[in-house]
């Protein structure tokens, strides 16, 4: 899998204002809670959201913290981070990369990271750089979605969109997914310091309106427009119907399992 803005994932304002007002209530937003409550997350706490993209986990765990905590939300997305601080100007936004946190040591009570490990370009430094600002005592928990074999709606997209545009817009849409094997995921941690982090599965549903939904958010939302022109998404959207049909409901809504694995690791 060759690095680009897809497999990085990098996307533009237009993407972003999408990813957050669609992707965001469709895949991420139920994970924000599990994970908040994985780290133990307690008023007063000062807390860094690594990879936050438009905020959903951030503005959890502002929620928690309270008055007299401090919440601080890093991506290396301009237009992820506009997004954010459209929603929410009272907290921290901060333009960064996960390999250079651009903070002291010992700094935060908790680091969170929501299913961004898996696009950063150096992910042993990335851990690494979290235990480096995390307090002693402190938490660093994040997710990354398990193997698209186990999101089988995923794993039909990917192989019909591989099917009509090829291997590297295929592999736009496999990047989420490059660290669902276990044993793939235990090597980065090992390599990142975080060996005997704990690491566990949890169930979870991606929800669409419809299979044209479906298709526009991971080609709208997502980096897939660098692929996918306007013909071919009306002619991603005439397949789908067809070969993904078995993931529609009855009214047409689409719904089919989306697993993470969430990994907890103390200092």
């Amino acid at each position: 899998m060759t690095t680009s803005a897809a497999t990085t994932g990098q996307v533009s304002n237009s993407a972003a204002e999408t990813y957050d007002a669609f992707f965001v209530p469709a895949l991420f937003g139920e994970w924000a809670r599990p994970l908040c409550d994985a780290a133990n997350i307690t008023e007063g706490s000062d807390v860094l959201d690594i990879a936050c993209g438009t905020g959903a986990t951030t503005r959890e765990a502002a929620n928690r913290v309270g008055a007299t905590g401090r919440v601080v939300g890093l991506d290396r997305n301009a237009g992820m981070l506009a997004v954010a601080r459209a929603r929410d100007d009272t907290t921290e936004w901060i333009d960064g990369r996960a390999e250079a946190l651009p903070f002291d040591a010992h700094s935060f009570d908790t680091v969170l990271c929501q299913f961004g490990l898996m696009f950063f370009e150096d992910r042993a430094r990335a851990l690494k750089e979290m235990v480096r600002v995390l307090r002693p005592g402190g938490r660093i928990a994040l997710s990354v979605w398990d193997d698209a074999t186990h999101s089988p709606g995923y794993a039909g997209m990917i192989a019909l969109i591989e099917d009509m545009f090829g291997t590297d817009a295929a592999d736009a849409l496999r990047a989420p997914f490059v660290l669902g094997d276990k044993q793939v995921l235990q090597d980065v941690l090992d390599a990142g310091g975080l060996g005997e982090a704990t690491m566990t599965t949890r169930a979870g549903t991606a929800r669409f309106e419809s299979i044209r939904e479906w298709v526009r958010m991971d080609v709208r939302g997502w980096t897939l427009a660098e692929f996918i022109d306007d013909d071919g998404f009306e002619a991603l959207v005439e397949a789908a119907e067809e070969k993904l049909a078995r993931f529609a409901q009855s009214g047409g809504q689409v719904r089919f399992p989306a697993p993470a694995h969430l990994v907890v690791w103390r200092s």
